[in-house]
């Protein structure tokens, strides 16, 4: 069967594209009152709001969309760093441990986004439909990269903004509008990133079981030799996918991992060095000590004293 004609798109001027912008922006700022990242009663859909800029902080990413509608923010991964701002929209297409920054925020215009976390078997049944068929399969896929946000999927987004004005559509049109907005991705130049991860049997999708295993057991031993064997792939090979994929190598990844789950234990729970740091699998409290230094930029007693004085954020 031919793959039906798509329509045309219709042009839309630089100006028109702001108003889009502002109107989203608008519609997040309505649903928000707090800081930080707030869960709506659209399942996967969370709205966030900050309004001053941060210093750097830990975060972790999971397989989601993140669309900026107002202000900007810096988010490094491994070696790589992104500048986001309200033209662009970020894929994750893996879990990943990140150092974020709101970089342009203020009272008057906050830095607003949202956020629609991807259901792995959702996209594989959306791209089993005839036109990602034919697309063929992409190597040296990114788990995460930053695009320019297209019309479709800003129009698409602040649609489902509205059903939070409709609470008795969400169960029926939630999941549609949702479905759309994973469409919409795979169309973009990005779609080509979350391709490779869903598709069964790539070797991104290979690598991003053994990213997966690492995340749920980063509290235990590293064998990159059992990471690698899980991909099916040769060490060396695994190596170089994985840092492809993560922009970190395997040691790397965890390390970063624990320390972004100590800090949260350290500054949310309010758990002591020595305790987070044994809970996330460190043998030795001055070698965690060190590591936390070196990343955090200061110790942890320091930095929960800090954390404290300017409530700046733990997570987002």
């Amino acid at each position: 069967m031919p793959i039906a004609e798509q329509p045309a798109e219709v042009a839309i001027s630089p100006p028109e594209l702001t108003l889009l912008r502002a109107h989203l922006a608008r519609k997040i700022a309505a649903h928000t009152s707090g800081e930080g990242p707030v869960p709506t009663a659209v399942p996967g859909l969370l709205l966030s709001r900050r309004s001053q800029i941060s210093e750097c902080y830990s975060a972790a990413y999971e397989p989601e969309l993140v669309v900026f509608a107002q202000g900007a923010k810096r988010i490094t991964v491994g070696g790589t760093t992104h500048l986001c701002d309200s033209s662009n929209f970020l894929l994750s297409s893996i879990d990943l441990p990140v150092v974020s920054q709101i970089t342009q925020a203020s009272i008057t215009e906050p830095f607003l986004c949202l956020v629609v976390k991807l259901d792995m078997p959702t996209v594989r049944e959306i791209l089993v439909q005839q036109e990602f068929l034919a697309t063929p399969a992409s190597f040296g896929a990114r788990g995460m990269a930053v695009g320019t946000t297209p019309v479709e999927m800003l129009s698409a987004c602040s649609r489902l903004l509205d059903l939070l004005d409709t609470p008795r559509d969400i169960p029926f049109l939630g999941t549609l509008m949702q479905r759309e907005i994973i469409y919409r991705l795979l169309q973009s130049p990005l779609g080509k990133n979350l391709r490779a991860i869903a598709t069964l049997g790539e070797q991104s999708n290979r690598t991003a079981r053994a990213v997966a295993w690492l995340k749920a057991n980063y509290d235990k031993p590293l064998r990159v030799e059992d990471l690698a064997s899980l991909a099916q792939m040769g060490v060396s090979t695994f190596h170089h996918h994985f840092r492809s994929l993560t922009a970190m190598s395997p040691l790397q990844y965890q390390k970063r991992l624990r320390l972004h789950t100590a800090r949260l234990r350290i500054l949310s729970a309010g758990l002591d060095a020595a305790s987070a740091a044994f809970e996330v699998g460190y043998e030795s409290a001055s070698q965690f000590n060190r590591e936390y230094s070196r990343f955090f930029g200061q110790p942890p007693i320091r930095d929960l004293k800090s954390h404290r004085l300017t409530g700046s954020p733990t997570l987002d």
